[in-house]
């Protein structure tokens, strides 16, 4: 019971940590045809840092290609701007509604847009301020200031999903190695062993488990040092 005790938490603890995979997985495990407890799907869908900052990102990329069309189409500035924005659903459905009530007045459309930048994922609306205020400054070209803006973020993206993805390998190492102590526990005990015994009761034992899960630990904050340390390498 112990064993399955520790393995248990480990795996709680990898689909906690993991990607939103982890949660698709265990779901195959259990049966997707049987509904899940109630509390399971707000465990699994709870909003996490990188998924918000990935959704603010995809949302200034639509949110230029939204201004250009609508500029396009011979909207001026501000109502390209309100519009573009109510034909969007942001994070957080509340955050961009000052800024299309701002551009729908003619009010200072950039100073709106810099108070509702997230603390990750707004470096698309802080460049959208700065195009906007260049426009109002030379008195015209936001089109093409917006177009050049949605083409880099576009880049940008992509090389950030690239990067991800050769990421992934090392970030799968990481898990891995946090989940090999309870493997090895498991596997001593699918063997007729006593592991939990003599790790917990043996002066020998203890040392083993200290030294063990030091060496686990150190692996497993090197491997995600060095994924952190290229992802931020990133321009």
């Amino acid at each position: 019971m112990g064993v399955v005790t520790v393995l248990a938490a480990v795996l709680a603890v990898w689909v906690w940590t993991g990607s939103g995979t982890g949660a698709v997985r265990l779901a195959g495990l259990v049966g997707a045809d049987r509904p899940a407890p109630r509390r399971l799907p707000a465990l699994f869908d709870r909003p996490r840092p990188d998924r918000q900052a990935a959704a603010w990102r995809a949302l200034s990329i639509e949110l230029c290609q939204g201004i250009v069309a609508e500029l396009a189409a011979g909207g001026t500035p501000g109502e390209a701007l309100s519009r573009a924005v109510a034909a969007l659903t942001p994070p957080d459905a509340a955050a961009l509604r000052p800024v299309a009530a701002v551009a729908r007045d003619g009010g200072d459309v950039a100073a709106a847009l810099l108070r509702v930048v997230p603390p990750r994922g707004g470096e698309g609306l802080v460049r959208l301020a700065a195009c906007w205020r260049v426009s109002v400054a030379t008195g015209g070209g936001l089109a093409a200031l917006v177009e050049r803006l949605g083409g880099s973020l576009r880049e940008a993206e992509a090389h950030r999903q690239d990067l991800d993805a050769q990421l992934a390998g090392p970030r799968a190492t990481a898990r891995l190695l946090a989940v090999l102590p309870a493997l090895g526990l498991l596997m001593a005990a699918g063997l007729g062993m006593s592991p939990l015994a003599f790790l917990l009761g043996e002066p020998a034992g203890i040392g083993c488990l200290v030294t063990g899960l030091v060496l686990d630990g150190v692996g497993v904050w090197w491997t995600n040092r060095l994924v952190a340390r290229a992802a931020e390498a990133s321009p």
